[in-house]
């Protein structure tokens, strides 16, 4: 979830962002493929506080890859239909080995451009990786501005119904009501397929092992920001110590809420959607949408799902330290962290870029078997979600359309 202050504090980031104008034109026109372009990873950005021509997201690989020695990702642009106005290129290098795209943010903007890109005819997706890199609030019981996580579980907190505050019972905490229910913190008896969406948890730890190799960025400002936590004591420890990496999961919703209630109600929620695995860690617009996509597009045998990573690295806090208002956590202060999460999806993604095609001949290219069940509520892709109402299909996975 990008807070509306991330908009101010992008601003103040463009000063930390070293950028000539030649770095962000193309290094070559539309190609000409005559085979199918078969990228071994494909990054997917959303935008974050859109100030710059390509999105801070996608910018800090475009400035940032060339000198990883794995190659230019603006040496191939090539335009596909159905992708964002605003962002009508797929990214490559000259080899094809790395793409990356950006989705504009927001669930609708995610599906449609992901579904736009698995179905165009200039790609072979179907051993492609996933790599889902963008900004996040965070959860200060797990970690901070400036955090990395890499989630097992993405989950559409906020597909509920809803109350406006003022009118809601007085025995509720929150104006959120699951569907099919009578209060909130129950388990939705009405399901539309999306809310929880689980990936490969093997892959997942691979990433994790990958992404800790990275030498983190922060700064002072960061700081600054982090140490207003620490009267918190023991339970929010995690926000005021400098970024790591960590496993916990994701929470998708088009609203940028901010504020202890409503923060504890969707960390409730994914601990009641996931049956008390999930780990609210970071909160974010798009994850389900990008996720639904390839769960739909890999019963059509175009993806494999097992090969999406999800990771978001925080650039504010859902929630304000001791002693500020929730207004003035979201509009008011600057919490400083823009910068230093735009930078960490590089540091922490090109770790996992490089340990992916490594060993991409003895490991990655065959697939990395899942531990875990993988799939979407619904058991749609086959196996036994122990989440939700169980597999609709008796385990089996949805056939492909004829």
């Amino acid at each position: 979830m990008r807070f509306l202050s991330c908009v101010v504090s992008a601003m103040l980031a463009l000063c930390h962002i070293s950028m000539a104008s030649d770095t962000i034109i193309p290094r070559s026109t539309q190609p000409n493929l005559t085979d199918k372009l078969a990228p071994k990873i494909m990054i997917v950005s959303m935008a974050s506080a859109d100030l710059l021509q390509f999105g801070p997201e996608a910018e800090v690989w475009y400035r940032n890859l060339p000198s990883s020695g794995l190659g230019d990702l603006l040496a191939l642009n090539i335009s596909v239909p159905g992708l964002s106005p605003k962002y009508p290129y797929v990214h490559c290098t000259a080899e094809g080995a790395v793409c990356q795209v950006t989705t504009c943010e927001g669930e609708i903007n995610a599906a449609s451009t992901t579904m736009a890109l698995v179905l165009s005819s200039k790609f072979d997706l179907r051993k492609t990786y996933f790599l889902i890199a963008g900004i996040a609030g965070v959860n200060p019981k797990h970690s901070t501005i400036g955090g990395v996580a890499l989630a097992r579980f993405a989950v559409q907190v906020a597909l509920q119904y809803e109350f406006d505050a003022r009118e809601m019972p007085r025995n509720f905490t929150v104006g959120y009501v699951p569907y099919g229910t009578k209060q909130p913190n129950s388990y939705p008896t009405i399901f539309y397929g999306t809310e929880v969406m689980e990936v490969n948890q093997a892959l997942r730890d691979l990433a994790y092992n990958f992404a800790i190799k990275a030498q983190l960025a922060d700064n002072d400002d960061s700081r600054a920001y982090r140490s207003r936590y620490k009267p918190a004591g023991r339970i929010w420890a995690p926000a005021a110590k400098g970024p790591s990496v960590v496993k916990c999961d994701s929470a998708t919703s088009d609203v940028y809420y901010s504020g202890a209630l409503l923060s504890e109600a969707f960390d409730n929620y994914t601990s009641v959607l996931t049956n008390g695995t999930g780990v609210y860690c970071m909160t974010a617009q798009e994850d389900n949408a990008t996720l639904g996509v390839l769960l739909r597009m890999h019963i059509q045998h175009l993806v494999d799902f097992s090969r999406a990573i999800v990771m978001r690295t925080g650039s504010n806090f859902d929630r304000p330290p001791p002693g500020v208002t929730a207004y003035e956590h979201l509009l008011v202060l600057q919490q400083n962290g823009f910068a230093v999460a735009i930078e960490n999806i590089y540091q922490a993604g090109i770790e996992i870029v490089k340990g992916i095609l490594a060993d991409w001949d003895k490991t990655f290219e065959a697939g990395v078997k899942p531990c875990n069940y993988v799939g979407d509520i619904w058991g749609t892709l086959g196996g036994y979600p122990d989440f939700g109402p169980g597999s609709i299909t008796d385990g089996q996975p949805v056939s492909p359309a004829v």
